[in-house]
């Protein structure tokens, strides 16, 4: 069920619209660094500059809310609270549907389903993959929607949060395409039915998928930004 826009500000102030932008363009740069740095030392410093940042900034707007509504209803807004069943069943649904999708694509153009690809994705690697997909989707959802939503609407908000995500993929043309494609979907989900857990799981599922079916040629072990363009 989507999220009331009566429980969410109507018209904010000049100073709070400001500020909501000022949290978006920070957070996104200190992402953007991160992607974009020379040495992995660099990156994995901008990576918990940003980390923090995020994290503070919706620690500070769920204290902030709790004067005009209850904590349980800032984490429902975040998309924190527990999945409801139909939300959750449409989402797993939908990506399972796009894996077949996938598969099926692949196997009538003429490519080959490796049964063991030579880099990605063992178990480890799938699990950390899991992970850092549930971690892009609370980025994604609980602080960059939810602040697109409070400028724009969350119609709007869907096409900026998907925008904003497929620009920090660039330049890998396959990942830019399906972070475009994905976060629409995702963003949509989110928007109606206001819960990242599953939203993550299917995120993994598909990220999982791409890299088995996509050449590393095109994939460059998936990397964005520098390390796409570094790829040997």
């Amino acid at each position: 069920m989507a999220v009331d826009s009566k429980t969410l500000p109507a018209v904010p102030t000049a100073f709070r619209r400001c500020y909501v932008w000022a949290q978006i363009i920070i957070a996104f740069l200190f992402l953007e660094f991160a992607i974009w740095a020379p040495t992995p030392q660099t990156r994995n410093r901008w990576a918990a500059i940003s980390a923090i940042t995020i994290l503070v900034l919706i620690l500070t707007d769920v204290l902030l809310d709790r004067s005009s509504r209850s904590l349980w209803s800032s984490l429902q807004r975040l998309g924190l609270g527990m999945p409801k069943m139909v939300g959750a069943s449409v989402v797993l649904g939908i990506g399972l549907a796009t894996i077949v999708f996938m598969v099926m694509v692949v196997s009538w153009v003429g490519g080959q389903i490796p049964a063991n690809p030579t880099w990605f994705p063992n178990l480890q690697a799938a699990w950390g993959y899991v992970i850092w997909a549930m971690l892009q989707e609370f980025m994604l959802q609980s602080f960059f929607f939810t602040r697109s939503e409070e400028l724009y609407g969350s119609s709007a908000a869907v096409w900026i949060t998907s925008t904003l995500f497929a620009v920090a993929h660039l330049p890998n043309p396959v990942l830019t395409t399906a972070a475009l494609i994905g976060a629409l979907f995702f963003c949509e989900m989110f928007r109606r039915y206001r819960n990242i857990y599953v939203l993550g799981i299917v995120h993994a599922m598909l990220g999982l998928t791409i890299a088995i079916l996509m050449p590393d040629s095109l994939l460059h072990h998936m990397r964005v930004g520098l390390g796409y363009l570094r790829y040997r």
